[in-house]
């Protein structure tokens, strides 16, 4: 299945009135996240922005235990179709929260001068563990080099999109 066919099942399977709007869907091999925006409270215009974050904090906080069982119900079919784990996450105002996110273990291979790298942000105090030193690194490239990623990742749709379009084997 495609991302698009992917999304549009959650579109149309989300109960209503679940969001305040459309949702947004990421995934990968392993994980769907679907982040759908909530309506902001009504804050009065004197209060100290702290507050504010709280007030946003405490409508996501409620948003999660309101709706966990329909979003449960969503996820275990989601989970049986595409054989992946199913996330949540809820956006209000410029708040964004995850709930129960993948962590997912990923191999790799590193010469000396790339293990340096990640001791050097253990003996930093930066990250605990090479785990979490190379998690560190491909966050701050994530971070720095979004555009290019962005790029990359519209161009891999395109690539699936005229491979579907080709000739039937």
């Amino acid at each position: 299945m495609t991302h698009d066919d992917v999304r549009a099942w959650f579109i149309g399977r989300l109960p209503d009135g679940i969001y305040a709007g459309p949702v947004e869907l990421t995934a990968d091999r392993d994980e769907i996240v679907i982040v759908g925006p909530l309506a902001a409270p009504d804050l009065p215009a004197d209060l100290a922005p702290d507050a504010v974050v709280v007030a946003l904090a405490a409508r996501i906080k409620a948003h999660r235990e309101d709706t966990r069982a329909a979003r449960m119900a969503v996820a275990q079919e989601a989970e049986a179709r595409f054989g992946r784990k199913v996330a949540w996450g809820a956006r209000c105002g410029d708040r964004e929260e995850l709930f129960t996110t993948a962590s997912v273990p990923v191999m790799t291979r590193l010469r000396m001068t790339e293990r340096q790298v990640l001791d050097t942000l253990i003996d930093a105090g930066v990250a605990r563990s090479r785990s979490e030193a190379l998690a560190w690194c491909v966050r701050l490239v994530g971070k720095h080099q979004d555009e290019w990623i962005t790029q990359l990742r519209a161009a891999m749709e395109d690539l699936v999109r005229v491979r579907e379009a080709g000739p039937a084997a």
